[in-house]
């Protein structure tokens, strides 16, 4: 169990496509799964690309925990999406209904952009150990499958802002607010 730097804007690792995962049953994917948890609960995160530790795979995590006894203080005002490890995800709009949302990225420390992102979606792929997902979400849930999915690609949350007017560093964007990166 290790806790990993993540990646940073600019790295050329974050733009290269990652490949599918072949072996569910392989000690370096349980390794890195468990790595990529602690990594992400570390810094607070809602999720997890592979390719931010420097992992070409397509392996995602992602979660919200609204426990009001062990809150994540970065999201605060969010409904709850629940630990899932998703590989070799597959992503399909349920509706051409797009929703701007602010968005930052723990490659992309500091900053916050508005963001247009598919309202509701499906997810499938696979789990930590090969089983089937398939999963209709929308909202926050569908926000945050899409960004890190998007890692999967090589495709950065600022390439999809569509006015720069709408990026800028969190504390002059949100003054007063304790907003940390996604």
């Amino acid at each position: 169990m290790a806790i990993h730097d993540v990646l940073k804007m600019g790295d050329p690792r974050l733009l290269a496509p990652a490949r599918p995962v072949e072996d569910f049953a392989s000690p370096e994917l349980a390794q890195l799964i468990v790595d990529m948890h602690v990594t992400m609960r570390s810094l607070d995160g809602a999720g997890l690309a592979a390719p931010q530790i420097g992992v070409g795979l397509q392996v995602v995590i992602f979660e919200i925990n609204v426990n009001p006894l062990l809150p994540n203080p970065r999201y605060p005002n969010v409904e709850a999406v629940p630990f899932t490890v998703l590989i070799n995800p597959l992503l399909t709009p349920l509706s051409d209904v797009m929703e701007d949302g602010w968005e930052g990225c723990l490659s992309v420390p500091g900053l916050r952009g508005l963001v247009p992102r598919h309202a509701e979606l499906r997810y499938q792929g696979f789990d930590a150990t090969g089983g089937p997902i398939d999963r209709s979400v929308s909202g926050f849930h569908a926000r945050v499958v899409q960004h890190e999915v998007d890692h999967l690609n090589g495709v950065l949350y600022p390439m999809r802002i569509r006015n720069l007017r709408d990026f800028g560093y969190t504390e002059t964007l949100f003054p007063g607010q304790h907003l940390q990166d996604d």
